[in-house]
């Protein structure tokens, strides 16, 4: 019974992590208009990892979620946006969607 108890804990466990969501959070320097913003999303929407891209100007916040099963290093992400002509200043690791962020992001600049 034990046995069957842990094999199914274990399943759970990992049934949740196949599933996680993982999205690198990047504050950036230098956007100072829409084009900017497009040319960042454009850059990262092509990598074949991504599943979804944010860029919040305003904030100046990309936020890119990866594919299930897929990873992307935040040396990438640092690459693709300085060779686009822009800083990264930091750099966090979310299991938020970015659909969750974007609302966040949006929210607290209306509360502004």
């Amino acid at each position: 019974m034990k046995k069957l108890f842990l094999a199914s804990i274990i399943t759970v466990l990992i049934s949740n992590a196949a599933f996680a969501t993982e999205t690198i959070k990047a504050n950036v320097n230098g956007m100072v208009c829409a084009f900017c913003a497009q040319g960042i999303e454009k850059k990262m929407r092509a990598l074949s990892q991504t599943k979804d891209v944010y860029v919040n100007l305003k904030q100046r916040v990309v936020a890119v979620e990866v594919k299930e099963g897929q990873t992307i290093s935040d040396e990438t992400v640092k690459e693709i946006i300085s060779n686009a002509g822009y800083s990264v200043t930091s750099i966090t690791k979310s299991d938020q969607a970015v659909a969750t962020i974007k609302a966040q992001l949006e929210a607290k600049q209306e509360a502004k």
